[in-house]
């Protein structure tokens, strides 16, 4: 088939639909490597838009390429914890061996390497893509037969099965697994109650979103029930956000990987509440491994009646399609995720109107992070007073911690909302590292600031972190030891923000890179970074650039001994001084 027949094909099953154009472009690049100027000319003219928006598009998703890359395409995770592991080191050694500058392209178009932002294998580093398959606890005896399969050009999908193996279990299920349940129990229980009594339970449950700002679900449902109105015909979605592109957050893998079926009940039951029809699952690019298995269970629900016209005799209609991200950490804001299913640049819109009211396609739009809807059918069954008995220290419910850094057992960590840091490490993850001792850690990944080891018995949820300048957000635990440095994590969480601003504002696309330079040098300037940390969170028009001076006033605040003397933070992560 010529690329041109390639194209037809890819844009024919797609039904030449603009707004699916970043299924269209990802769909295409499989086949043909790169997205070439005439490819995207060609589809610009089946599609009927103009060429400078298909091309815009294209451009601004880090997975997607306009210039000709490698055959084979590797990419090193380039976060904290990938840091800690040695990331830099491997990669340094794949391009010697492979004679090969970062960033380039082998003169014979055989290979290129470079660096990625998050894999998503945080806590399995360091991890490295290549063709964007992922591959877990690279060594540098894996290395070295890694470089002979691309010497000998042996195709990605022969080499060895066992590399490719990432580990997906949940510590601790025993506080959830012990009441199994059959798919479609927690459903019908729903349609049988009603919308009102279900809102009620959700609402009783204390049940608050597990991304970010920890926005009550109940009261979310119910905004976006009383804009969708309720006619005939209502046209309006429920969208699950598995877009957790912050470094140090994996837990929607893992549930996905083990339990997907509960989160497509969870979007199921919501649907049914605000009377929405159509759900989308956002999926990070990084996890294009997970697409197929997804798909057979959302076929398998659909054979059993669960999705689909009239669910389960009851008269409700509700059906889930996937969306596949291309590598947009902004993405994960709500209005950024909607811009990208609409085929469109991940920017974020100037709000209000709220995403709840004008959302997908310009309606009423429900939408949740993943882990959120994970526990909507727990609550369903078990009730809201069991759910909401569940946590420490004051705090109500439970939630998955992703844990990583320089503990025995890092991993997802079910555990009750609420729990210390302390009690985490001893509990859950079998204590520090041997030789490693804490020293800090950051409670809410790259954004969510960093806390020293004398904070470690503050309550692990909302509204308890805040007075230390920092939040919980999506509950990624990156765990710090005497082996490593504050400021040289803050730095990489700049440079990665910067590396992931959208450059919708300029606070954000100027602020970010002038902070990452400044961060850089042997001696902060403190005056000036904190005078543009405040700029930045005042005046950036998402949490992206608002959040992203978190871990550099942490540092000033907590960790000032390691500025002191000029010294500067090492690139590895390594503690200096």
């Amino acid at each position: 088939m010529s690329d041109t027949q390639i194209i037809d094909t890819v844009l024919a099953r797609n039904r030449h639909d603009g707004t699916r154009l970043v299924q269209i472009l990802r769909e295409i690049q499989e086949q043909l490597s790169w997205l070439s100027p005439a490819t995207l000319t060609h589809i610009a003219d089946r599609i009927g838009w103009p060429r400078a928006e298909v091309s815009g598009t294209a451009d601004f998703y880090s997975f997607f390429h306009t210039r000709q890359r490698g055959k084979y395409c590797v990419l090193w995770s380039d976060n904290i914890t990938d840091r800690m592991l040695g990331n830099a080191d491997l990669m340094d050694a794949m391009c010697k061996k492979l004679w090969l500058e970062p960033g380039r392209v082998s003169e014979d178009g055989l290979v290129s390497v470079n660096t990625t932002s998050c894999t998503g294998l945080c806590d399995q580093g360091p991890a490295v893509l290549v063709n964007y398959r992922a591959i877990p606890r690279m060594t540098q005896a894996r290395l070295g037969e890694m470089v002979g399969l691309i010497r000998e050009q042996k195709p990605v999908s022969e080499w060895p099965a066992e590399w490719f193996a990432v580990e997906d279990n949940i510590r601790r299920k025993d506080i959830l697994l012990g009441h199994e349940l059959k798919n479609g129990q927690a459903l019908n229980a729903a349609l049988e109650r009603g919308p009102q009594a279900m809102l009620a339970e959700v609402k009783a449950g204390r049940l608050r979103g597990r991304g970010g700002a920890g926005f009550s679900t109940g009261l979310k449902w119910e905004a976006c029930r009383k804009a969708a109105g309720h006619g005939p015909n209502p046209a309006h979605y429920v969208v699950c956000n598995a877009d957790e592109g912050e470094p140090g957050t994996f837990k929607d893998r893992v549930l996905l990987t083990s339990y997907a079926d509960l989160v497509f009940e969870g979007m199921s039951i919501a649907g049914s509440v605000v009377g929405a029809k159509k759900g989308l699952l956002y999926l990070r690019g990084e996890y294009r491994y997970l697409l197929e298995p997804l798909e057979s269970v959302l076929a398998a629900r659909r054979s059993a009646g669960l999705l689909g016209t009239n669910i389960l005799g009851k008269g409700f209609d509700f059906d889930i399609e996937i969306h596949l991200g291309a590598g947009a950490y902004v993405c994960g804001e709500e209005s950024a995720m909607i811009e990208s299913i609409e085929g469109k640049r991940g920017q974020p819109r100037l709000r209000p109107p709220f995403v709840a009211e004008v959302g997908l396609f310009g309606r009423p739009t429900l939408e949740h992070n993943m882990e959120t809807l994970y526990w909507v059918r727990e609550i369903v069954e078990r009730g809201a007073e069991w759910f909401a008995s569940q946590g420490r220290h004051g705090r109500k419910g439970l939630r998955s911690f992703s844990v990583s850094g320089r503990v025995s057992k890092p991993g997802v960590h079910l555990a009750p909302a609420g729990i210390t840091l302390r009690e985490l490490i001893d509990e859950f993850c079998e204590g520090m590292l041997p030789g490693h001792d804490l020293y800090g850690y950051l409670p809410g990944g790259a954004s969510g600031g960093i806390l020293p080891a004398r904070l470690a018995d503050v309550p692990l949820d909302f509204d308890t972190l805040q007075e230390h300048g920092c939040f919980i957000g999506s509950a990624a635990i990156i765990v710090l030891s005497q082996q490593d440095s504050a400021s040289a994590a803050a730095l990489n969480a700049m440079r990665f923000f910067a590396h992931e601003s959208c450059g919708k504002c300029t606070p954000c696309r100027v602020g970010t890179q002038k902070a990452a330079e400044l961060m850089a040098r042997e001696a902060w300037d403190t005056g000036l970074l904190t005078e543009l940390a405040q700029a930045m969170q005042d005046a950036s028009i998402c949490g992206l650039g608002q959040a992203a001076p978190n871990p550099l006033l942490s540092v000033l605040k907590f960790f000032p001994h390691e500025l002191e003397d000029g010294v500067s933070p090492r690139p590895s992560g390594e503690r200096a001084g």
